[in-house]
């Protein structure tokens, strides 16, 4: 058995194919089941994207198969990867930078101050969700309003699920008729699968499956108001120095990903990246001539790392299942049928 040169073999009709599909699903099931087991989905996602890596380049250095074909499937795929996990990485930095400037207390306060109660609440962050994912992402906006939700109440499950779920819904909705609101639309974008236009045609559909799913939701949401937490200091709910410019810098910062993207040719990341060198030499400023102190460094050391570790195992596990030759027959099975049909069936 060899490898056609230059390119990979078709391991989806092998046993050796086969061993790697079952683990791959064997994976996924402990990824789902994290809730039953009481483990950190990172762990099957990471172990499984990794084991079969090692599995394929075990069985080309095996079989005397082109290693410069599984070399170059790496190389590519660390490329990947490392575009959405320094996306997320800087993305992430900025919200912890946020959090210890005290802006999401401010902004829960202003929400509690105009009297919204557990449904207006609901509402208003799914609308943010859905706005604001167009412009930033969806994962970010996400992260950001969930934070906000867990400032308001952090014990109210009744209230936390539901709205919970409401802005996962409206962040994923609103960053479906933007190119940039989701990895996915921008790699469609960028690969001329569709126009700007295009997109903003999807606009129609992507609000009413939202606003469909959020009446549903909030039916389920109490009507009661939360409680308003006196702690004594006005300081603790007022935006500390730098907080506004932080947020105007973490705005650019997502516009400079997609300006290095599309005018410049470069990866996201390479805009993320300079604006938290931009977010960095800001903290050098603040604390040099004004004496405070934004702790970066002590921003970076809070991210979730089990998050990123997620994403570096699932993209590894699928792309493996790519370079078995899976995700190809996968693709022809879906010319079988109309793009309408394939639509709904994946959706």
């Amino acid at each position: 058995m060899r490898a056609v040169e230059g390119h990979a073999i078709d391991l989806a009709v092998e046993p050796f194919g086969w061993l790697l599909l079952v683990i791959f699903i064997v994976g996924y099931y402990f990824i789902a089941a994290e809730e039953k087991y009481h483990i950190n989905k990172a762990k099957p996602a990471l172990f499984t994207g990794t084991l079969l890596f090692m599995l394929l380049g075990g069985y080309y250095a095996y079989n005397g198969l082109n290693m410069a074909v599984f070399e170059n499937e790496i190389a590519h795929l660390i490329l990947e990867i490392a575009e959405i996990f320094f996306f997320l990485f800087v993305a992430m930095t900025y919200i912890e930078a946020l959090i210890e400037r005290n802006v999401f207390n401010a902004l829960k306060e202003k929400l509690i101050s105009r009297g919204y109660g557990y449904r207006q609440l609901f509402w208003v962050t799914g609308v943010m969700a859905f706005f604001i994912s167009p412009v930033a992402d969806n994962l970010t906006t996400a992260l950001i309003l969930s934070t906000v939700l867990i400032t308001i109440d952090k014990t109210n499950k009744a209230f936390l699920v539901p709205a919970a779920i409401n802005i996962v819904v409206a962040a994923n909705a609103g960053g479906a008729w933007s190119p940039f609101g989701d990895i996915t639309t921008l790699m469609a974008w960028t690969a001329n699968k569709g126009t700007f236009i295009d997109f903003i045609f999807l606009f129609p559909s992507a609000i009413i499956g939202w606003v469909i799913t959020a009446f549903l939701l909030s039916r389920f949401v109490p009507e009661d108001h939360p409680v308003k937490e006196v702690e004594g200091s006005a300081e603790d709910n007022k935006i500390l120095k730098g907080g506004r410019v932080i947020i105007f810098m973490g705005v650019m910062t997502i516009a400079l990903a997609v300006i290095s993207k599309q005018i410049m040719h470069l990866p996201p990341m390479w805009g993320m990246l300079f604006g938290l060198s931009v977010l960095k030499l800001y903290a050098y400023t603040l604390k040099r001539h004004h004496d405070v102190d934004i702790q970066i460094y002590s921003s970076v050391s809070k991210i979730e790392n089990d998050t990123l570790l997620f994403f570096f195992g699932i993209l590894a596990a699928v792309g493996a299942l790519h370079f078995a030759g899976f995700l190809g027959h996968a693709v022809k099975l879906y010319d079988m049928f109309s793009p309408t049909a394939v639509n709904i069936g994946v959706g």
